[in-house]
This record gives structure tokens, C-alpha cells and sequence, in this order.
């Protein structure tokens, strides 16, 4: 069964938008997404787990994210269920994040 991650090359979809002299990363958490990712690669976790679980996402979010927003999610979503952190360890971070900026 085909998912919103299967779409590239049908008809009748609009172009990818390319953007003259894109950067690498748009933004710093970008490149930390890529680090993390890269790093649980060989340790716990192969490439195509990893896509798979980007591949779960649901089909709305998945179609409206960025391709590093959906690493992260990726990330996220792998690590919860390796159990190296809960669900509710990852939203205590971000909530601390988000108070350190204010």
C-alpha cells in the first residue's frame, strides 16, 4: 500500500521547488536532527528502521512537514520505542527549552 512518502514521480503532482543556493541545514536544530540521527544509525538503530519509522507518520503531518522535521519524528518515535527515553521525558525537555528562551 502506497503512503504520502510514495507520491514522487505521479502524475499531475506539482515540482519539488528548488531554492538557488540552498543551504545544507535551514536551521541550527536542523544539523542536530542530522547529527543524532546519524549517530544512532550504526549504534542502535539501521537506516531503514529509520525510514520506516518516518514512514509512520501520519499522512497530513507527514505531507506538511519538513524532510527534517520528519527525522526528527523519526528519531523521536525510535527511541521511545528502543525505550532510551519516554514520550513524556521528551516533551519535560522541550517544555524546559521553551521556558529558557522566555
Amino acid at each position: 500500500m502506497n503512503g504520502p512518502h510514495d507520491i514522487g514521480g505521479m502524475h499531475n503532482m506539482e515540482p519539488i521547488p528548488i531554492e538557488e543556493n540552498e543551504p545544507v541545514f535551514h536551521s541550527e536544530w536542523e544539523a542536530k536532527v542530522f547529527a543524532m540521527s546519524f549517530a544512532t544509525f550504526g549504534n542502535y538503530f539501521p537506516v531503514d528502521e529509520t525510514r520506516h519509522a518516518s514512514e509512520r507518520m501520519p499522512p497530513g503531518q507527514y505531507l506538511s512537514s519538513s524532510y527534517y522535521e520528519r527525522w526528527l519524528y523519526a528519531l523521536e518515535l525510535l527511541i521511545t520505542e528502543h525505550n532510551f527515553v519516554t514520550k513524556a521525558e521528551i516533551e519535560e525537555r522541550i517544555n524546559q527549552l521553551a521556558q529558557s528562551k522566555t
